[in-house]
């Protein structure tokens, strides 16, 4: 009976909508019109800076008020850890590209987090009644990136809209709804919660607040909600607005305050009736990231024997800089070739390079101080040119990144390796010295070459290895034997050859 009762509790839900796109392409001025406030006057500079969820109702084709939960993410490179947590935690994705600039770099970044993240997409065409806007060049930009639209070539639906107007807003929102009609977005409302965490602040008068996107399930007053290891009461419980409610269910934003320590956003938050639950739940999740921590140390410690550290000082302008410049440096990690060389930065900060920053690093440390968009103060050039230090000044990222990789190709350990260059079978042996032997063969694979070293092998059993001091082929010197042709030769070598004897030029090479 009461699994009969929880499959019936399972219903359609709203979809949960992430805006991304380039800085100022427009996501706010849509997100603002669609909700009727203004929270692009709000944030410094006009650019979003923190996660937050609106819920909007919009009538679907059958004139039914449906409701749609938005996710406001950050756009521009700085917030691309936040931009990818948004991702995650939203169903449908819009991507907005402004029908007058076109496909911007952070366009590209937006469209690969949502390919990753394997959610569906809409592209909204936004600014369509500014100046210079080319809708079908910027359709032509995005097949040129592989972002292929609707009756151009693709499948992705797409809206044209002018969000500071509201045109064609209608129309996208409409889209969003028949999208996730056909996703089948379903949750159960007899479940207990289950979401993730978008926000969190430290109020002074309430503690610590947490902005929770519920993905399944109900939450009501007096249950408790786990985040990892933080957990808090759900006594009092606020809607987006900040209006309080007595429980709240799936695609619902949600605001709880009193944790006991600082959650992770973009964790996820499970909910139980009873507090004892909860906290058995944080218990165990801190003893297996405790066993986790351990494992990684020791695989840590065993990988790293054979790779080469090489430290890295960072310091940048702002600390969206920094932020941008760590995820580089996490992507050259897995660059093919460089698996036995790790960046790791040991200092990083805002502003100036400073003496301060130049104490931690030794004479002849392979370290690298990078200052983008910053200078060094005179005491600190001192140090570096006393020591040997090299500090190396950017302002493009891309530029960085290169010479990055050039060091990481120059400084790491060279693996030398035997690559087999001819292989020769011994048909004759002939007069030997001491140390020399005349004998005669026939290359089988590659060439033989004067002067080369050889090893020499029998019945596949290096026994002992040479110098070609003589070559010579149809009875005249010859630099090189080809395969297939006959020679003879002069072996400088102590091991005895005979007949049946394989011989193997070879080229020492690192990698």
């Amino acid at each position: 009976m009461e699994k009969d009762a929880k499959k019936s509790s399972v219903q359609m839900r709203a979809p949960i909508v992430a805006v991304m796109g380039h800085i100022d392409h427009g996501k706010s001025t849509l997100l603002d019109y669609i909700r009727k406030t203004n929270v692009v006057e709000r944030e410094a500079g006009g650019i979003t800076q923190c996660i937050s969820a609106y819920e909007v109702l919009h009538k679907d084709e059958k004139g039914i008020e449906q409701k749609i939960t938005f996710l406001d993410t950050p756009g521009h490179e700085a917030f691309s850890k936040m931009r990818e947590r948004g991702a995650e935690i939203a169903d449908i994705a819009i991507l907005v590209v402004s029908a007058s600039e076109g496909v911007k770099p952070q366009t590209i970044e937006a469209w690969k987090t949502i390919a990753e993240s394997k959610i569906p997409c809409i592209v909204a065409i936004n600014k369509i009644d500014t100046p210079g806007a080319n809708i079908e060049k910027t359709k032509q930009e995005l097949a040129e990136h592989e972002i292929y639209l609707e009756n151009y070539g693709g499948k992705i639906p797409y809206a044209e809209i002018s969000a500071k107007v509201g045109t064609g807003v209608d129309n996208l929102l409409s889209l969003i709804l028949i999208l996730a009609e056909m996703e089948n977005f379903t949750g159960n409302q007899a479940e207990n919660a289950t979401g993730f965490v978008i926000e969190v602040n430290l109020d002074s008068k309430r503690g610590i607040l947490a902005t929770l996107i519920i993905k399944n399930g109900s939450i009501r007053k007096g249950m408790t909600v786990a985040v990892e290891d933080s957990i808090c009461s759900t006594r009092i419980i606020e809607n987006f607005k900040g209006e309080t409610i007595d429980s709240a269910t799936f695609s619902s934003p949600i605001r709880i305050m009193g944790f006991n320590k600082m959650p992770r956003v973009g964790a996820k938050f499970v909910s139980f009736l009873k507090k004892s639950e909860a906290e058995k739940y944080a218990e165990n999740w801190q003893n297996e990231k405790n066993l986790v921590k351990n494992r990684k140390i020791e695989s840590k410690e065993q990988s790293e024997t054979n790779k080469k550290v090489i430290p890295v000082v960072l310091k940048a302008d702002v600390s969206g800089s920094i932020e941008a410049i760590e995820k580089e440096i996490n992507k050259i990690k897995n660059k093919p070739g460089l698996e036995n060389v790790e960046l790791r930065i040991v200092g990083r900060g805002i502003g100036p390079i400073s003496e301060s920053d130049m104490k931690g690093i030794s004479s002849g440390e392979d370290a690298l101080v990078i200052g983008f968009n910053v200078k060094a103060d005179r005491t600190a050039m001192e140090i570096a040119e006393k020591r040997g230090i090299v500090i190396s000044f950017f302002d493009i990222i891309y530029k960085m990144t290169e010479w990055l990789e050039k060091q990481m190709e120059e400084k790491r350990p060279k693996i030398e390796t035997i690559e087999t260059t001819g292989r020769a079978k011994i048909i004759r042996a002939f007069s030997r010295t001491k140390e020399r032997q005349i004998i005669g063969g026939k290359v089988v694979e590659g060439k033989i070459s004067l002067n080369s070293t050889v090893r020499i092998m029998r019945r596949d059993f290096e026994i002992g290895r040479g110098k070609i001091v003589n070559l010579e082929k149809s009875k005249v010197k010859a630099s090189e034997v080809g395969e297939g042709a006959e020679f003879g030769m002069m072996l400088e070598s102590k091991i005895e050859i005979v007949a049946g004897d394989i011989i193997e030029s070879f080229a020492i090479i690192q990698k």
